[in-house]
C-alpha cells in the first residue's frame, strides 16, 4: 500500500525532528551508557535476553530516530512506524511499575505510574508531527 506524503506545517515538521533527536539519544543510549537502565524495564517473560532486546530496541530507535529527521519522504510511514514501535515498548513500562523497578530516577510507584501516561503523549507525538494522524483521518473520509 502505498502512502501519499502529507503537507506538515513548519511546528508539526520541528516537532519531528525533535523527537527524531531524542530517538536517536534514547536508540545511543541503549548500546552504551544507559544499557543497564534500558534492561532493568525488559519484562522477565520476555522469549529473549534482556541485552538482546535493549540492543535490538536501540537499534530500531536509531533507525526510527533518523527516519524522523531526514526520511521527509516517507514521514508517514515513519511516524506509523514509531506509534506502533511506542505501543510495543509499552509493557517495558508497566513491568516497571508493577514490579517496583527503579531506574531512570523512577524510584516511587507514583513516579513510575505518571511515567505511563506519558506514552499515549508520545504515540500522539509521532501520528501528530509526522502527517500520520491527518493522513488516517483523510483515508476515513
Amino acid at each position: 500500500m502505498t502512502i501519499p506524503s502529507v503537507k506538515t506545517t513548519l511546528v508539526q515538521n520541528i516537532f519531528r525532528i525533535i523527537l527524531g533527536l531524542n530517538m536517536l539519544f534514547a536508540g545511543i543510549g541503549h548500546m552504551t551508557f544507559l544499557r543497564a537502565e534500558f534492561q532493568a524495564q525488559v519484562p522477565d517473560w520476555t522469549p529473549f535476553s534482556k541485552d538482546f532486546i535493549v540492543l535490538a530496541s536501540g537499534v530500531a530507535e536509531i533507525i526510527l530516530g533518523l527516519a524522523m529527521i531526514i526520511g521527509t519522504k516517507y514521514k508517514v510511514h515513519t511516524g506509523l512506524a514509531l506509534g506502533l514501535f511506542f505501543i510495543a515498548v509499552f509493557p517495558g513500562n508497566i513491568s516497571q511499575y508493577v514490579n517496583g523497578i527503579d531506574a531512570f530516577g523512577l524510584d516511587t510507584d507514583t513516579k513510575r505510574l505518571v511515567r505511563l501516561f506519558f506514552q499515549p503523549v508520545l504515540i500522539a507525538w509521532a501520528l501528530w508531527s509526522s502527517g500520520a494522524y491527518r493522513y488516517w483521518i483523510k483515508s476515513k473520509n
